[in-house]
């Protein structure tokens, strides 16, 4: 007979991403939907990993990763935020930013809390809450601008909430959140038990001189959050799945009590190779202008189509409204954009429960300029 089985996710089907990836496939598409680079990584980077592996760095690691690369981490965010977090007991390398903001909710989150997500968002976070036993509060970013509300955030506040999952650069709207912005929320919290998993992976990828206002900077933020970026989004190698977070050691200690038993510890000779790789700042801080190339033609590219471009700050996405060309919705759309003009992209309403009804869609721009030509000769037919 056949098994009875209760999910923990019983609304959770195929993403997305992977629907329309297949799709791009199916019809040899252009795929800028997924959000990762179609180009290789700095050659000296592998050879930093092929080095670590000769010397003989292919045994289990420290459950709490390699000291080295936890000290370049530590010192990278004191050099570029000024907060000065303990190597080894506030910093934990972590299998990729996804788990480690799972582990972040799975750490502090109990049966009944509340937590609030700003949407739209990436789509792991409220799976992740449903996960914990946790409760899903959907505050929505204003549905023009993308920014944070703080009124309708305020207003989500209760006795019951734990945390806040924030995103700057975000993902999927590439808005970056404000000096003001951050201190609002700073002021918002500031004497609650309410705990910031702060998702940061997009650090580098700021534009036009804008600044990165990590939770670090701002000292009522830094004490109640958990910092997590990905070492895959900087330096091109997403399939590494390395990240890491930062948080004060009360919150590190309870965050390494579930990392140790959903993942252990994190491929030894990666954390070795990124570990010496990371003694040049230079990748990281050359980042914004490599990325800001790219947006910069691909903006270009974009602005003789009926495509509406918005804002893009951060990260290496650009969203596009579409509704001077068709009145379909952004997933109608965005089916019709791969199958008969041979250009993937996602739709915006996969990254909200709730969404209010726009025809917005996103691409991503982190790959190389014949494959964005390629994309824009198509595109700009619209």
């Amino acid at each position: 007979m056949p098994l009875s089985l209760q999910s923990r996710l019983p609304h959770v089907g195929t993403t997305i991403f992977s629907t329309m990836s297949a799709l791009a496939t199916q019809h040899g598409a252009v795929n800028l939907g997924q959000g990762f680079p179609d180009f290789g990584c700095d050659p000296k980077l592998i050879e930093a990993v092929d080095a670590a592996m000769r010397a003989g760095h292919n045994q289990y690691p420290l459950m709490n990763g390699v000291p080295a690369l936890r000290q370049a981490v530590a010192d990278k965010i004191e050099r570029l935020y000024g907060h000065r977090y303990d190597a080894d007991r506030e910093v934990t390398i972590t299998a990729g930013a996804t788990q480690a903001i799972f582990t972040a909710l799975l750490a502090v989150v109990h049966p009944g809390d509340e937590v609030i997500v700003l949407e739209p968002c990436y789509d792991s976070y409220s799976p992740n809450i449903d996960l914990a036993g946790g409760r899903v509060v959907r505050v929505p970013l204003d549905p023009d601008s993308y920014r944070p509300d703080f009124e309708r955030i305020a207003a989500a506040l209760s006795p019951d909430t734990r945390a806040i999952v924030i995103n700057t650069p975000h993902n999927p709207s590439a808005t970056v959140w404000t000096e003001a912005e951050m201190r609002q929320l700073e002021a918002l919290l500031d004497g609650s038990e309410v705990i910031v998993v702060s998702d940061e992976v997009y650090e580098h990828m700021v534009f036009d001189g804008a600044a990165h206002q990590s939770a670090a900077r701002f000292p009522g933020l830094a004490e109640r959050t958990f910092i997590v970026s990905s070492f895959g989004k900087t330096y091109h190698v997403t399939g590494w799945k390395v990240g890491y977070v930062a948080a004060p050691a009360g919150l590190m200690a309870e965050f390494r009590k579930v990392h140790q038993y959903n993942v252990f510890t994190v491929n030894t000779p990666m954390q070795h190779g990124l570990a010496a790789y990371m003694a040049d700042p230079a990748p990281y801080l050359d980042l914004p202008a490599f990325y800001q190339a790219k947006r910069d033609l691909f903006r270009q590219g974009l602005a003789g189509s009926r495509l509406r471009l918005l804002p893009s700050e951060g990260s290496y996405f650009q969203c596009v409204d579409h509704s001077a060309i068709s009145d379909l919705s952004d997933a109608e759309f965005c089916g019709w954009l791969v199958r008969e003009v041979g250009v993937a992209a996602i739709p915006m309403s996969a990254f909200s429960v709730e969404a209010p009804r726009r025809q917005v869609i996103r691409f991503c721009f982190a790959k190389t300029k014949a494959t964005l030509e390629k994309a824009l000769e198509k595109l700009a037919r619209l």
